[in-house]
């Protein structure tokens, strides 16, 4: 009798703790909601993450307090576009056809069959918004429902002036009012990205615009934070130079308004009374626009804040998790968090399936997931709690990977990469070729400094030589463990050779898992169609020499 009491209570428990799991993790008849804020080449900024190419952060870091902070956490490209359609399709650019920067010349799109996450949630009864940079296409595949960004207002205004994007949250809230679906609002701030090419009468990081001086017009919720180059971080990637000291103090100034604007934001969702029922994530597209950085896949290129504040885990808010992390995640994550499952279709031929190669981050939050019943019958008796930590443990992976094929039209210097928690191995496809550098990145106070200093012979403190950061080997193999500066490559050193193979053999299965079609590049060319349909083949081209 006592015995099938007990085994009735628990199962009555376990039962209870499925339903509000269920609830909690956001089914779109529970009404909960996802709002995403991803930032335009931030970096590490604020304490939360003490980094020295930080910019002070203090709105950013009180949503750390109040979420889960990944530290290691990585874009899957190092470019705008190609970024914003992994963070939005869940799959690499090589695979969802975003190869480059979409706008004007340019051009770049997503294949006609992609499934977006605006278009999946959007098909599944879920109100969709967008409000800042877009930089995607095409319009099918990434529909919103409520849409201002730069392809039907100023760039300036939607991504840059945040009062005004204070304004148009508010706007999608209040249009929303009577609207019981769960919505999914996607704010991409332009913030910190540079405009020295295109608006320099705003300064390098527009870090004049809005502050009130003459000409510069006033944004009203902003107060700028003006820092004094002597005495602003310098990372290790950036030459230590009166030059490179002002732009990095220029930038810390725009971050401070993209700052401003984040708790903007925040505090808009409060109002409308939703903070209690949205998962919000933050996040960058790329790295810092500093060489090194942005369309590098060193770590300043990839690098990236990544915070997951959910109001239904309070034992997450404050903590932070190492697990490898990728912004091929995102994805994923919503899908989870919304109770939906990943279509089945193929964007290119039948027969190659499109899948995603993230993880739903939820499990993380401890709480609120279908795994933590392993969790409810360790507490009450049940079940091995050794097995449920192994599991804890599987669920974290031990690599994230990138693919990088250009930025602008003109920068073909396609990159694919595996990163362990020790280990990083790039493989430059157009090695013989020197690294090419983006048009706003070139007429930088930075960049020129170097240029300037190379060229006159005069001492440059930077970590690498420019012919050095110009000229790369095919193979990079980095120990980061010992070399977090990512300076001595061992590809090709005895002791790191199983190492490299091993890490070879990674990254080309999931070049195979994603259909890459630059999976033979540069020594082979590939077949995969007529007589090799159904045996793809690397037919080489004998092109380097032997001895």
């Amino acid at each position: 009798m006592i015995t099938r009491a007990i085994s009735a209570w628990v199962t009555v428990l376990v039962l209870c703790h499925l339903f509000l799991a269920t609830v909690e993790a956001g089914s779109t008849s529970g009404g909960s909601n996802v709002l995403l804020i991803i930032s335009d080449d931030g970096g590490l900024d604020g304490d939360a993450y003490a980094q020295a190419t930080s910019c002070p952060a203090p709105n950013l870091d009180a949503l750390a307090q109040n979420g889960l902070q990944f530290t290691n956490a990585f874009a899957s490209v190092s470019s705008c576009s190609p970024s914003r359609s992994t963070i939005l399709t869940g799959l690499p650019n090589h695979q969802n056809g975003m190869y480059g920067l979409h706008q004007g010349y340019h051009h770049f799109e997503s294949f006609d069959r992609v499934r977006s996450l605006p278009l999946l949630l959007g098909d599944h009864g879920i109100r969709t918004g967008i409000i800042g940079k877009k930089h995607v296409g095409p319009e099918p595949v990434y529909p919103f429902d409520f849409a201002y960004t730069e392809e039907n207002n100023s760039i300036m205004q939607v991504g840059r002036n945040i009062t005004r994007i204070k304004n148009l949250v508010k706007q999608f809230f209040t249009e929303g009012h009577n609207d019981t679906r769960p919505f999914f609002l996607y704010v991409a701030f332009h913030d910190p990205h540079r405009c020295g090419h295109t608006h320099p009468e705003y300064g390098q990081f527009c870090e004049k615009f809005g502050n009130g001086e003459p000409n510069m017009g006033t944004i009203h919720d902003w107060k700028p934070v003006k820092f004094d180059p002597n005495r602003v971080k310098v990372p290790y990637f950036v030459q230590d130079t009166e030059a490179a000291r002002r732009d990095i103090a220029a930038r810390c100034t725009t971050v401070s308004r993209l700052d401003q604007g984040v708790a903007l934001v925040l505090e808009e969702l409060r109002r409308a009374g939703h903070e209690d029922n949205t998962l919000v994530i933050y996040s960058s597209d790329n790295g810092v626009p500093f060489p090194g950085g942005r369309t590098n896949v060193y770590e300043p290129g990839v690098f990236e804040p990544f915070i997951l504040s959910s109001p239904f885990h309070p034992e997450s808010k404050g903590q932070k998790s190492s697990s490898l992390t990728s912004l091929l995640d995102i994805t994923p994550t919503v899908l989870d968090w919304f109770n939906l499952t990943y279509p089945d279709y193929y964007i290119l031929k039948k027969g190659e399936t499109a899948k995603l190669t993230g993880r739903s981050l939820l499990p993380h939050l401890k709480t609120a997931h279908p795994n933590n019943l392993r969790s409810l019958q360790s507490e009450i008796g049940l079940g091995n709690e050794d097995e449920f930590s192994k599991l804890n443990r599987a669920d974290d992976v031990d690599a994230v990977f990138a693919s990088h094929t250009l930025h602008e039209v003109t920068m073909y210097y396609p990159m694919r990469s595996v990163r362990t928690r020790r280990f990083k191995l790039i493989h430059n496809l157009n090695y013989g070729m020197a690294f090419p550098i983006d048009q706003d990145l070139y007429i930088s106070p930075t960049f020129q400094d170097i240029l300037n200093r190379t060229r006159s012979g005069a001492p440059l403190p930077w970590y690498k030589t420019l012919l050095q950061y110009y000229n790369r080997p095919e193979w990079e193999l980095f120990d980061l463990e010992l070399d977090r500066q990512e300076l001595y490559n061992v590809a090709h050193k005895s002791t790191y050779s199983r190492v490299f193979k091993s890490l070879q053999a990674r990254l080309k299965s999931w070049q195979n898992d994603t259909y890459d079609p630059w999976i033979c590049a540069p020594h082979s060319v590939l077949q995969d169609s007529g007589a090799y349909a159904h045996n793809h083949q690397c037919m080489p081209l004998y092109d380097i020499p032997t001895h």
